[in-house]
């Protein structure tokens, strides 16, 4: 899905993950699940770049739903994947502190089984080699993407800011379609360790300048980072 140029989406409003497409190479902003390399695959041929056109993958956090064929394309083409340092045993081993589940209506929480299972979740591979990254950090990958520290759903969540695509994406930071309720719109994810710490980083969200927050989950936010942090905030 083309959101514009330069930028579009793997998979939907369940789980996405996103790609980048310069003339210098392409940056991918996680990877969703394993069955994703499918739309992964799609995706490049029409744009007609081959898969050794990636340059790098960044991960927002280190849990199973971003994590998704990170580690196939690690060892199938030699992408290099990058992670914050507080994240990064996560990604290697899946270990995690166990969180409230929280609201949840049936419907919505069986299709986002149901979508986990067509898409291999049960068969996510952990990322045995990552890059270590920090915040600040400006990485040598297409469209510079800048590390924005958001610690609170996981200790190394991250937002990653790409200036030359006026976007910045955001992981689980936030949500704008909850999987376990289904309600739609601007609000806090589930499955986070440390709810208030995650409000908390949603100052450092607001001071972006960009037009697009692309979240993990739910639909792509048209507008700015301050006003969808607002709208969080307001739930």
């Amino acid at each position: 899905m083309k959101l514009a140029p330069h930028l579009y989406r793997l998979g939907n409003d369940i789980v996405a993950s996103y790609l980048i497409d310069l003339p210098e190479g392409i940056t991918l902003v996680d990877a969703g699940l394993p069955g994703h390399w499918n739309d992964l695959q799609r995706t490049l041929a029409e744009l007609g770049r081959p898969l050794s056109d990636i340059r790098g993958l960044v991960l927002t956090h280190g849990d199973s739903d971003h994590i998704g064929f990170a580690e196939r394309l690690r060892s199938e083409a030699g992408v290099p994947v990058f992670i914050h340092s507080s994240d990064a045993h996560r990604v290697r081993t899946g270990e995690k502190p166990k969180t409230p589940m929280g609201p949840a209506r049936i419907g919505p929480m069986l299709g986002f089984l149901a979508y986990g299972v067509r898409k291999n979740a049960l068969r996510t591979r952990h990322v045995s080699e990552v890059v270590e990254v920090e915040d600040g950090q400006v990485l040598d990958l297409p469209g510079s993407p800048v590390v924005i520290a958001m610690p609170g759903h996981s200790p190394g969540s991250i937002a990653v800011h790409v200036p030359g695509t006026d976007a910045v994406f955001v992981g689980d930071a936030l949500t704008t379609r909850h999987v376990l309720t289904g309600r739609v719109g601007a609000q806090p994810a589930p499955f986070t360790d440390e709810p208030e710490r995650a409000l908390a980083s949603l100052d450092r969200l607001a001071a972006v300048s960009a037009s697009w927050v692309l979240p993990g989950h739910g639909a792509p936010w048209k507008g700015s980072p301050a006003d969808i942090a607002a709208a969080v905030r307001a739930v």
